[in-house]
């Protein structure tokens, strides 16, 4: 289930998102909410890459406290506020998995 949740918020949710609050540009504005997915280029820094009981929140650069405060001051500029939305939802969403994984991991 934690899996579903997790590729639910990271496309389909940012589509139904696009739609609502970008609706004359939704299509363009889904495609910018998924590349923010990029983000995750920071995990290839890690040793091992990927680690199920790993919370990438403040582990990962672009995952940390301080690039999470960037991205939402970039919600107050027009031309960054899609790109900030994406970011914003994107650590959200690894922030549920870091919440979620804990009783897996212990």
């Amino acid at each position: 289930m934690e899996q579903f949740i997790h590729y639910f918020l990271h496309l389909i949710f940012p589509g139904i998102l696009s739609y609502f609050l970008f609706r004359e540009n939704w299509i363009r504005c889904y495609a910018i909410l998924l590349l923010t997915m990029l983000v995750d280029l920071d995990h290839l820094l890690a040793t091992p890459i990927f680690d199920p009981c790993r919370c990438s929140i403040n582990f990962h650069p672009l995952h940390s406290w301080f690039a999470i405060a960037i991205y939402f001051i970039l919600l107050f500029f027009k031309p960054t506020r899609v790109v900030a939305v994406g970011l914003l939802l994107h650590m959200a969403t690894d922030g549920l998995d870091c919440f979620l994984s804990q009783n897996n991991c212990g």
